[in-house]
């Protein structure tokens, strides 16, 4: 068996599993879907990729990889050479917020390396030369900013970044100069865009200096209630300084959906619990569903849960199903391409079996 073969192997098993961050737990999961870390590095005396020529890029992904290696990140840690897999190998990990969606359209020699629980991804030659990534499930940033730190640290000692003692990390885009650090937190919030809420939160979050986005982050649409807030500037603040800003703002909105939430059951619980179980029976029985009314059905289903109306499903099940009925999971579980209509009958026969393996397990 060839090395690429194994690599592939190593996608599929991912089919089987899902990472930490979707599990659920943590604080405020009810709410904070995942809280994610990313810095961009470049190395000192080459260009950025977007200068470099394909020597120079072949050196660079070669040399951030064995130090990646060398670094003791993890004992389980996969490296994928990204130009050698399928535009579906690579569109199911940035459905897996393993690479992104630059990295994935990207040219030439890049990878990404990860662990089995998918906390952690570092990803070599996309917009910088090296990007780590640390997400876990629910409000976490305490503890991603000592991981990602501690990965940092011991990068730098075999890896001499691009660093100005006037501007910090040099980066390949102006907006991550400095820390190089971008702070995001996935949240559901279904009740704040049901009570026409949601634009006056999301003014005051931009007046602080962060930035909403959707499910992908920069230039995704917002789909299933599903909003990513992130810091806006990279320069001129400590990291720390950084993630108590993101730390501070997140509660506040938290809060307010919950005001939402409850204000939905006291002034109208039949039409709140009706919504939710339309949502449910759809789900249970529907022979075709496409990407957007799923994330749009799961969001009603999740906050019913969260909400007491319905008691028989896992948050683990419902954050994983946002993620396992999206295209590239789908081609992935059936192990080839399909068309958009095809996918829409797979992804509502694969939703009704995850809900009946339920209701059988209940008796």
């Amino acid at each position: 068996m060839n090395s690429q073969a194994i690599m592939i192997m190593k996608i599929n098993d991912l089919t089987d599993n899902t990472g930490e961050w979707l599990r659920g737990t943590g604080p405020e999961s009810d709410i904070v879907i995942s809280s994610r870390i990313r810095l961009a590095r470049n190395v000192a005396r080459y260009p950025f990729l977007s200068r470099a020529n394909a020597k120079q890029k072949k050196e660079l992904e070669e040399m951030v990889r064995d130090r990646i290696k060398e670094s003791d990140i993890a004992q389980d840690l996969l490296y994928i050479n990204l130009a050698d897999i399928s535009p579906v190998d690579r569109l199911f990990l940035v459905e897996r917020h393993l690479i992104s969606r630059e990295h994935a359209g990207g040219e030439g020699i890049r990878g990404v390396a990860f662990g089995k629980s998918e906390t952690v991804s570092l990803m070599v030659n996309e917009e910088d030369h090296l990007r780590i990534q640390v997400i876990r499930s629910g409000f976490e940033l305490k503890n991603n900013w000592k991981t990602i730190d501690e990965i940092d640290n011991k990068l730098e000692k075999k890896i001499n970044y691009a660093y100005s003692s006037r501007f910090g990390y040099l980066t390949s885009c102006p907006t991550n100069v400095g820390t190089g650090m971008r702070v995001s937190v996935m949240l559901h919030l279904p009740a704040l865009g049901m009570t026409h809420h949601i634009e006056k939160v999301f003014n005051a979050v931009v007046k602080l200096g962060l930035v909403v986005r959707g499910l992908y982050g920069e230039g995704t649409q917002v789909s299933g209630d599903l909003y990513q807030i992130s810091n806006q500037f990279t320069l001129g603040k400590s990291e720390g300084e950084i993630v108590e800003i993101i730390e501070s703002v997140i509660p506040r909105v938290t809060s307010y959906e919950r005001m939402a939430r409850k204000a939905l059951i006291s002034e109208n619980r039949e039409q709140l619990e009706d919504r939710v179980w339309r949502a449910y029976g759809m789900l249970k029985v529907a022979r075709t569903i496409s990407s957007d009314e799923i994330m749009h059905l799961l969001s009603q289903v999740r906050m019913g849960v969260n909400l007491g109306i319905i008691n028989d499903i896992e948050m683990k099940t419902l954050n994983e199903l946002f993620i396992l009925t999206l295209p590239g999971h789908l081609q992935k579980l059936e192990g080839r391409e399909l068309t958009s209509a095809q996918r829409n009958i797979i992804r509502a026969s694969y939703v009704r079996k995850r809900l009946e393996k339920i209701d059988s397990l209940k008796g």
